[in-house]
């Protein structure tokens, strides 16, 4: 099988090097499982794309650059079986994975319509809420606005609508603190709209992975993120991703210090686990889900799981959540893997189903997760 690797970003230089970075694990990780030949394209800042040998900045700057017209015909010549969507900004996750689908090439991931819904953070919140998942009281404002205008009692967690890797999130406790945490988030979001939610107050922060193997879905065991009430009562952006001194980018919410995954028979944690499961599996049929989703929920002190968002691409890296969780569930990464190619490739020669949409009949959910 001829695997592709879409990788990049044309809007923004750090989602950019997020998906280089993940995309280099990957191909670390399987470049010589067996059957697999990969091919590699990148999309660079500007919307130039190239076809490295690999994803290091000298191997970039060797391939030529194409512009679309360029890069369409070089992939139709290609003979690519299936790809792996691997850009984590608004246009790859939903404009590029069309382009795959007007290419009539098999992606493995979710559909750029479920990509969409799932990145803006108030219509997800409104769909799953639908579905019966529990979700902090929230309402939506733009630039500017004042406290004056607010209805929800504070505290509140001020948030980008539609941004990722917790960038603009603040928490706000007192009026004071308003003005500059709508500022903020305003900043990192199209068209100026920020989320607004009821502080949950903290039991415990999760996400939970749903991964579909065959023809069931399995719940993957929980991560919880290390958040304390006092001292770090809501997760920002330098939990996720920082650079070191000589400006390499660093995944912080990787190491022990800052997550771990639990064990899903540990009788202390067992009933959240069973609870947030259960309220992933509904939200990833809610949001239209398919082949995987990752969700994130705090847990307040009662017990009852809230919703916060959904993370709905998987880049098959070793340091990706999704397979960290299904490491932890006895399912390694060549294993997810072809799995999921499975999902999508159809050997040559043999006619199936248009592998774009969604399957007619939804998978099992396994009833031990």
């Amino acid at each position: 099988m001829r695997l592709l690797h879409l990788t990049g970003s044309a809007v923004d230089p750090l989602l950019d090097d997020v998906s280089r970075l993940y995309a280099r694990g990957c191909l670390d990780a399987v470049g010589t499982l067996e059957g697999l030949e990969h091919v590699v394209a990148h999309v660079s800042p500007g919307g130039a794309w190239r076809f490295p040998a690999a994803l290091d900045d000298a191997s970039l700057a060797q391939a030529p650059a194409l512009d679309l017209g360029q890069a369409v015909d070089r992939l139709a010549t290609l003979g690519i079986d299936a790809a792996l969507p691997q850009m984590f900004c608004r246009p790859g996750m939903t404009t590029y994975r069309g382009l795959l689908e007007l290419l009539d090439i098999p992606y493995v991931g979710n559909r750029p319509d479920t990509m969409a819904l799932g990145a803006d953070k108030p219509r997800a919140s409104a769909v799953v809420k639908a579905a019966g998942v529990a979700v902090p009281d929230s309402q939506v404002v733009l630039a500017g606005a004042s406290v004056e205008t607010l209805a929800i009692d504070l505290p509140v967690v001020v948030k980008p609508a539609d941004s990722d890797n917790s960038l603009g999130v603040r928490l706000v406790r007192a009026a004071a603190e308003w003005d500059d945490a709508v500022r903020e988030a305003a900043q990192h979001a199209t068209g100026g709209r920020v989320l607004v939610e009821s502080y949950v107050e903290l039991g415990h922060e999760v996400r939970c992975g749903v991964v579909q193997h065959g023809d069931t879905l399995r719940c993957l065991p929980l991560e919880e993120y290390a958040v304390d009430a006092e001292h770090k009562p809501v997760r920002d952006h330098d939990d996720k991703l920082r650079r070191d001194d000589a400006g390499d980018l660093g995944l912080v919410a990787k190491d022990a210090d800052h997550a771990w995954v639990l064990d899903p028979d540990d009788p202390a944690t067992a009933g959240m686990t069973r609870a947030v499961q259960d309220a992933a599996l509904l939200a990833y049929d809610a949001l239209g889900c398919r082949h995987h989703g990752l969700f994130d929920f705090r847990v307040d002190p009662g017990g009852t799981p809230y919703f916060l968002e959904a993370s709905l691409y998987c880049s098959f890296a070793p340091s990706s959540v999704v397979v960290t969780m299904a490491r932890a569930a006895g399912l390694a990464l060549p294993d997810l893997l072809t799995s999921s190619l499975a999902l999508v490739a159809t050997p040559p020669g043999t006619p199936g189903p248009d592998q774009h949409l969604a399957p007619a009949t939804p998978p099992r959910k396994d009833p031990t997760r």
